[in-house]
């Protein structure tokens, strides 16, 4: 099965708008067992996005099309799909019903153009949108109308907004697709997420052990990103399954405490529920990091059972009021120190009574350092009930970077401590 995407929006092109929907789309899809073959972004013109649809229907079972369907006048994907399919529109008064309905909870009154998503293409499906007002649609393509002696394509419309698109993929979108394009064979997909590693680091632990596995089938991938490797395996066929855990088998063993999760698990929830099921409480001291740290925690629901307090200690003034760090101790050993970051974080746990405290401090850049002391310089502390614990790691990125970076070593030190590996 080929399956393409094309994602609309001039807002793509001009690069004020960042294309999420190019990875998630592409993730989810390849999970389910259809891996997407092509993707490209068009503005919102007539001609390129008609141009799109029509190569993409020469080649692909299935192409999903996403933004365009809202009410202004540059969404323009609803009309011209129907246009270039021959299939007149009509209005369909049970999305217009919706439509005033939406309005009349919100006591705001409707504007006629909103009418325009109302609008429906001859024999396209209707995909419900609970999150927006623009519904999605899927269109049967007929045989031979773009690839002369192939078989019938689907033509799938999803609105821009991610917050619409993604509950609509997962609910209306992936069931069509197994429903209308079951897998020949069984297909497994999964990921392991590591931390603490560089990816030529990771494929050397594993490639070796793993390569009896390759031969039998086995496809082996990474992903790196800033202080984390993604490792992903892939299996097909009646064995899929078994070949799929003696690989997972093989990667745990080689990495073991490097592995924080699976699939798409993020490192800060996984704190969040490591200290929630152990009862275990937190404290933050933050220099570098701005409260990075503290935002990434309460991004967890559920946070407020395990956070007691986050303090942004940015000047010197704070970390002696609010954490209880000397004076002398600044003096002698400066605000970028061993010396302090064990202070701050032994500070927060004893003014909060938190369990565990996480201090960081350091420097961002992209001036500040010195040859002691280069722009990159970090220090990270925990402090719980029986040490405190201090990294000295050399961050030398952008300061965007630089705070991801350290704020991921920081709570993978938490974890690990936590599981006392």
């Amino acid at each position: 099965m080929i399956v393409e995407i094309i994602n609309t929006g001039s807002e793509l092109m001009l690069g004020f708008v960042l294309n999420t929907h190019q990875q998630w789309l592409c993730r989810q899809l390849a999970d389910a067992g259809y891996p997407v073959t092509r993707q490209v972004a068009v503005a919102d013109t007539g001609r390129e996005i008609q141009t799109a649809v029509r190569e993409s229907l020469t080649r692909a079972d299935c192409v999903i099309v996403t933004g365009g369907l809202g009410p202004t006048s540059d969404d323009l994907t609803r009309d011209l799909i129907a246009e270039l399919l021959g299939c007149p529109l009509h209005l369909d008064e049970g999305i217009a019903n919706g439509l005033r309905e939406f309005f009349a909870k919100r006591k705001r009154p409707m504007p006629e153009s909103m009418l325009v998503q109302a609008q429906v293409p001859a024999g396209a499906r209707v995909l419900p949108n609970p999150n927006g007002t623009a519904p999605g649609l899927a269109m049967a393509v007929p045989p031979n109308m773009f690839r002369p002696g192939g078989g019938p394509a689907w033509l799938i419309m999803l609105p821009g907004p991610p917050r619409e698109l993604r509950p609509m993929f997962v609910a209306e979108v992936l069931p069509w697709l197994r429903r209308e394009f079951p897998l020949d064979a069984p297909f497994v997909c999964r990921t392991l997420r590591t931390t603490g590693m560089g990816e030529s680091y990771v494929e050397e632990k594993i490639r070796g052990p793993l390569q009896p596995l390759v031969a039998a089938g086995l496809e082996l991938g990474y992903c790196a990103h800033y202080g984390a490797v993604d490792v992903r395996i892939v299996t097909r066929g009646a064995e899929a399954d078994a070949l799929a855990d003696q690989a997972e088998a093989v990667i745990r063993r080689e990495l073991d405490a490097y592995i924080f999760g699976t699939h798409e698990a993020e490192l800060n929830a996984v704190v969040v529920q490591l200290l929630t099921e152990r009862g275990a409480t937190l404290a933050l001291a933050e220099s570098c990091t701005g409260g990075y740290i503290a935002n990434q925690i309460t991004d967890v629901p559920g946070a407020s059972a395990v956070l007691l307090a986050g303090m942004v200690t940015y000047s010197n003034a704070a970390k002696e009021s609010l954490l209880g760090v000397r004076p002398e101790t600044l003096a002698a050993h400066g605000a970028v120190s061993e010396a302090t970051v064990r202070e701050m974080a032994e500070g927060a746990r004893a003014r909060t009574g938190a369990d565990y405290a996480l201090a960081v401090t350091g420097i961002a850049g992209p001036g500040g350092g010195t040859e002691a002391k280069p722009v990159g310089t970090v220090f990270i502390a925990l402090a719980t009930a029986r040490h405190t614990f201090v990294l000295n790691p050399t961050n030398r990125y952008d300061r965007p970077t630089f705070k991801q970076l350290t704020c991921r070593q920081a709570l993978e030190l938490l974890r690990r401590t936590v599981l006392g590996t």
